[in-house]
């Protein structure tokens, strides 16, 4: 029965063995498994009322888990396990114990106490999956259709991290409900990427490098990809705030009646679109001029976000769609673009190098964002978030010009 369950395994891997159904399934995964991610942040306003929190404690639910994904980064960064470790089984086992992680918040949970030390475990998990997948689907794809593969990727994210949103906006669940929803999505993600899914040829290197923990450290180093980094470092300044702070964004300017559909359309649908079109554009027109244009479109809309407050709603829908694929759009432009210029043996290391300190960031933001608000109102809060897509199109500018030199110097 084992030998014959073996079997089916191994057909069905080498069925789904071409590139694009590889990163059909990957991305499938990233759906999927990164649907826990969010999954506490889109039942605040229940835990809220239930456990009798305060809005500036309910951030712990998300912030832990940015924390977790830190810590887990790091130690996997450490340790080269994305480059030494089967990628595929990394990610299955990740996204099976964030499910675990995010099960018991849903069964057993009744305060915060309990709460933050499973959504940091969950973000610990959740490092095994977002930058594993990365590289999974890079090893599938060649450069000159890497930038619209990372768009497919980074699309799949969003739409997991938007999923509970949908989840809790199309019916009437209660909150464990939801995260037991969101739970059982991960556990399916699992399931796909240990039967079905494989590392492609792009990164093949038959042994396993040897250990280079401080390779993190030493690409700094290299003004290629210091400037993706520092460029990604402002793109996700204003990323996961935003995610994060516009159902508050929009209760507070009186659009709540639509506040749960009306995120997943924004940070889903819309950033699907935008992650696709973004990653076209990187391979049509250049990883520098596809990443500037939407860092340049969503600080703008960073900008105008007070004028849209009390708008209205049909303006406002059109700030979030806009805004929520602009924001993303250039997520997998810097992948791609890391991909490109670390060093090939330990890809999966300066991916992974890149989100966590990505992420490190972003529990900054979440955190004074709503300090802002307090202090200022809701209308004014997201002027925060400027400073990032700024610095972002200044780095990756400076990439662009780097690029033009060595390609003149190597012509």
């Amino acid at each position: 029965m084992v030998d014959r369950w073996r079997l089916i395994v191994v057909e069905n891997a080498m069925s789904f063995g071409k590139p694009g159904a590889q990163r059909a399934l990957i991305a499938a995964v990233q759906v999927l498994g990164l649907a826990v991610w969010f999954s506490a942040s889109a039942v605040v306003p229940a835990l809220r009322a239930s456990w009798h929190i305060s809005e500036t404690a309910s951030v712990w639910l998300t912030a832990s888990v940015q924390l977790g994904f830190v810590a887990g980064a790091i130690t996997s960064t450490a340790l080269n396990l994305a480059d030494r470790v089967r990628a595929h089984l990394l990610m299955a086992v990740c996204a099976l114990l964030a499910a675990a992680c995010t099960g018991v918040f849903a069964l057993a949970v009744d305060g915060l106490a309990s709460a933050i030390p499973l959504r940091f475990l969950t973000g610990v998990f959740l490092a095994g999956v977002y930058p594993v997948g990365m590289k999974l689907t890079g090893s599938w794809a060649p450069p000159a259709r890497r930038g619209l593969a990372f768009g497919v990727m980074i699309g799949a994210l969003t739409l997991g991290s938007a999923l509970p949103h949908l989840i809790s906006g199309l019916g009437d669940l209660p909150w464990r409900g939801v995260m037991s929803a969101a739970a059982g999505c991960a556990v399916l993600g699992a399931l796909v990427a240990v039967t079905l899914v494989r590392e492609g040829p792009q990164f093949a290197q038959g042994t396993p490098p040897k250990p280079h923990p401080r390779y993190a450290l030493a690409m700094f180093g290299q003004r290629g990809p210091r400037l993706v980094n520092v460029a990604y470092f402002g793109h996700m300044w204003e990323l996961y705030a935003l995610w994060t702070w516009l159902p508050s964004y929009l209760i507070a300017g009186h659009a709540g009646a639509h506040v749960d559909l009306l995120s997943f359309i924004a940070i889903g649908l819309a950033g699907v679109a935008g992650c696709l079109a973004g990653g076209w554009a990187a391979d049509r027109f250049g990883r520098p001029r596809a990443a500037v244009t939407a860092l340049v479109v969503s600080g703008a809309c960073c900008v105008v976000s007070p004028l849209f407050f009390t708008a209205p709603m049909n303006v406002v829908v059109l700030l979030a769609v806009v805004w929520g694929a602009a924001v993303i759009a250039d997520s997998g432009v810097f992948s791609t673009s890391l991909s490109e210029v670390a060093d090939k043996r330990y890809v999966g290391t300066a991916l992974t190098a890149q989100t966590a300190i990505g992420f490190a960031l972003t529990v900054v933001t979440i955190q004074l964002v709503p300090v802002l608000a307090d202090a200022v109102g809701w209308r004014w809060a997201f002027w925060l978030l400027v400073p990032g897509p700024v610095v972002g199109a200044l780095a990756m500018g400076a990439f662009g010009r780097e690029r033009a030199r060595l390609a003149v110097a190597n012509a």
